[in-house]
């Protein structure tokens, strides 16, 4: 059932995000343990959305997106009564920010879950990162209780490298 429930949230969010956004909206990317589909009952949906003409700043693009969130509270509030707790955690990219790149992208590249992706513009983004990844010899590593990344195991003091 959680795995149902999060999959329906996933569903409205992708409705209202599409709605709100219309034509600007390019891509909608959820990741984290929703992306990899280990969420628990207090997961937290990670979404990045990716859109042209933003506001500038975080409080103006957060606030904009009160629109979707409040627009998706029924549903959250009607889950809370199956025991799950969860909420949406958006980060909003414009193209020409995503092209900048983030360290974000790093586990993208193995747990994204591409909701919706106009003209395949983040699939794309990420096959190249992933590409890019690959040619540095980039290990992903667990440990402890968490992953890093190894950007460039042959890495010699005073060298330059790019992602």
């Amino acid at each position: 059932m959680l795995k149902e429930r999060f999959k329906e949230l996933q569903d409205r969010l992708l409705s209202e995000t599409k709605t709100f956004y219309g034509e600007t909206l390019v891509s909608v990317v959820v990741f984290g343990s929703v992306g990899r589909g280990t969420q628990t009952f207090d997961s937290d949906v990670d979404v990045l959305i990716i859109a042209r003409n933003l506001p500038h700043g975080r409080i103006k693009r957060v606030r904009a997106f009160e629109t979707v969130e409040n627009n998706l509270m029924p549903f959250l509030k009607g889950i809370e009564g199956n025991g799950i707790n969860s909420c949406i955690s958006p980060i909003f990219k414009t193209p020409e920010e995503t092209e900048k790149g983030s360290p974000l992208f790093l586990d993208m590249v193995e747990d994204a879950h591409v909701m919706f992706d106009r003209d395949n513009y983040f699939s794309t983004f990420l096959k190249q990162f992933k590409d890019r990844l690959h040619t540095l010899g980039a290990k992903r590593v667990w440990m402890g209780n968490a992953w890093y990344w190894n950007l460039k195991p042959d890495y010699k003091p005073g060298e330059v490298f790019e992602l």
